[in-house]
């Protein structure tokens, strides 16, 4: 399996050294920025599969590498991997398009995992951040019919009904939400049963049409 090519935007040296120990062999590192000035050359002169990128950095913050390059270069994935779990941070980068959000006190295994996953075209974020990202793209559906069948659902099972629709495996889903599988299971049912859906598929069509994944 070829080794997904990254990029690290961080304006700490000793960051960018700790994630490159991290990882070590997982990836294959092409190269690495302090600022943004220096993020978007780099960037652009060495199409990474992945870009690792600080959301709080000197000439404009992640966001600004994404305004200019997410249009630019599409097939390049940004995961952000930042200190701050805020939601408005959370929620800015993810809407400049940016593939995921971690944080810091992730783990070695648990990043190369992330970044393995963004390479594949999978949406990363630590669990407690998922939460924000549905919240805040709910709260920007202006469908009637979406308000209507959502209140049928609990806000539990609005979340499992979302990351399932993104094609995560049940288990995925636990790990995410810190539930069971069972409980997954349960939630699903639920939601097909409440929405008069079949099966996954369905699911995953019907929330597509409604622009909740």
């Amino acid at each position: 399996m070829t080794s997904p090519r990254v990029f690290v935007v961080d304006d700490h040296a000793m960051v960018r050294a700790g994630v490159r120990a991290e990882l070590g062999n997982d990836v294959t590192f092409v190269g690495e920025a302090p600022d943004v000035p220096t993020a978007i050359e780099g960037i652009r002169l060495t199409l990474p599969d992945v870009v690792l990128l600080d959301v709080h950095l000197p000439g404009g913050g992640g966001r600004a590498v994404l305004q200019e390059l997410v249009t630019e270069l599409p097939a390049v994935k940004f995961l952000a991997l930042s200190v701050s779990d805020a939601p408005e941070d959370v929620i800015a980068v993810v809407r400049g398009g940016a593939r995921g959000y971690v944080t810091k006190s992730i783990t070695g295994p648990e990043l190369a995992a992330a970044v393995r996953r963004v390479a594949d075209g999978d949406a990363v974020f630590s669990p407690r951040l998922a939460g924000f990202v549905l919240d805040a793209f709910a709260a920007t559906t202006d469908v009637a019919e979406v308000d209507e069948d959502l209140d049928r659902l609990s806000q539990r099972e609005r979340e499992v009904l979302r990351l399932i629709a993104r094609g995560y495996t049940y288990k995925e889903v636990g790990k995410a939400l810190f539930i069971s599988v069972k409980t997954v299971e349960t939630h699903v049912s639920a939601v097909l049963r409440k929405l008069q859906l079949s099966n996954r598929h369905e699911l995953t069509r019907w929330a597509t049409a409604r622009r909740l994944v």
